[in-house]
């Protein structure tokens, strides 16, 4: 019997990687703390309440379910305190590392970030490029990054995927702040002139990816990878044709990038917008990274431009707005509280 385990199953890429993998796998094992739908999931999938800083319940997991892959997804995400992001993200990678090399876990998918890049100034980024990491949630990626080099060396098969920002169906979080303004009608604010190119990721695509470091030979995936969308054009085109396809009356708005950062810096500061520095500190910069060593080393494909990754996300939104969670928090899966973001919705 073929077993993964999925850790942090329950947020926005655990569903993903789960609706795909669970062909693929006998049997699939969530850990997570945040709340599980059973009725989302396959029959193939099972679902432990386990935070992944325990390691007395980690190992006895393992022990008990032995899986043969483990995908490392959980994570404290940016918008968590800052002791909480070092906590979940530095013993939940220790762990996992530690368990795999002792339990014989045949391979590791560590699910990085491109926020271990910083904000460069060249591009595209590509995986050999200085880590400089934004905040504890980049600083935290950096030194899993670190960790995760040491158990090579000891023998574990890792593969750490850096990917760019992804979204797709289920992503609500930032993304669902801009599909209400979308659908509002109301002018959409850019940082800057929008004429940088921004990439992004669907979902699918990233799935996709982390398969291939499941299936493909060893000393092929045992390695970085960057993962990105290959069709991107300006965040000014891709955000307009977001807005043509909501047909609501929503235009994308060019803004003074100086003054916005300022304010959103100051803003965060009182806890008043949920866009913390990595999300405004790259928005009116070109960001995108180099894809060409997973193309060539593992034969990703990606099949998402940026337009239709957007499309498709916030078709979504609108198909399932009536359903979707009305508590706010700060995972992907559910909406973030806008704080003064919607009071200029209501000016604009």
């Amino acid at each position: 019997m073929k077993k993964l385990m999925v850790t942090g199953g329950a947020g926005f890429l655990g569903y993903h990687i789960c609706k795909k993998l669970s062909k693929e796998f006998d049997k699939i094992i969530i850990t997570d703390i945040d709340f599980f739908n059973k009725k989302e999931y396959a029959k193939n999938i099972e679902y432990f309440k386990l935070d992944v800083r325990d390691k007395k319940g980690m190992e006895k997991l393992i022990k008990l379910q032995k899986p043969d892959f483990i995908i490392h997804g959980a994570a404290a995400l940016p918008l968590a305190q800052k002791k909480t992001i070092f906590q979940v993200n530095l013993e939940g990678i220790k762990n996992i590392l530690d368990l795999s090399l002792k339990n014989k876990i045949k391979r590791v998918v560590f699910i990085s970030s491109t926020a271990v890049y910083g904000i460069p100034q060249k591009y595209p980024i590509c995986e050999e490029d200085p880590m400089v990491g934004v905040g504890p949630y980049g600083k935290t990626k950096i030194i899993s990054e670190k960790l995760c080099e040491k158990y090579r060396k000891k023998g574990l098969c890792i593969t750490s995927i850096r990917p760019k920002t992804f979204i797709g169906t289920n992503r609500l979080g930032v993304f669902q702040i801009l599909y209400d303004w979308v659908e509002t009608g109301v002018k959409i604010p850019i940082i800057g002139n929008g004429k940088n190119r921004y990439q992004l990721l669907e979902v699918e695509d990233l799935v996709d990816a982390i398969y291939l470091a499941l299936i493909k030979p060893k000393d092929k995936v045992n390695d970085i990878f960057n993962v990105g969308g290959e069709k991107f054009k300006t965040v000014y085109e891709d955000v307009s044709e977001l807005c043509k396809f909501a047909n609501s009356g929503a235009r994308v708005m060019r803004t003074p990038a100086f003054l916005i950062i300022f304010a959103l810096r100051f803003f965060e500061m009182l806890n008043l917008s949920p866009l913390y520095k990595w999300v405004y500190g790259t928005a009116q910069k070109d960001s995108f990274v180099s894809i060409d060593k997973i193309k060539k080393q593992l034969g990703w494909e990606p099949r998402y431009s940026n337009a239709q990754a957007l499309i498709r996300s916030y078709k979504w939104y609108i198909d399932n707005k009536p359903t979707l969670a009305k508590e706010e928090g700060i995972t992907h899966r559910v909406p973030w509280a806008q704080g003064v973001l919607g009071l200029f919705k209501k000016i604009l």
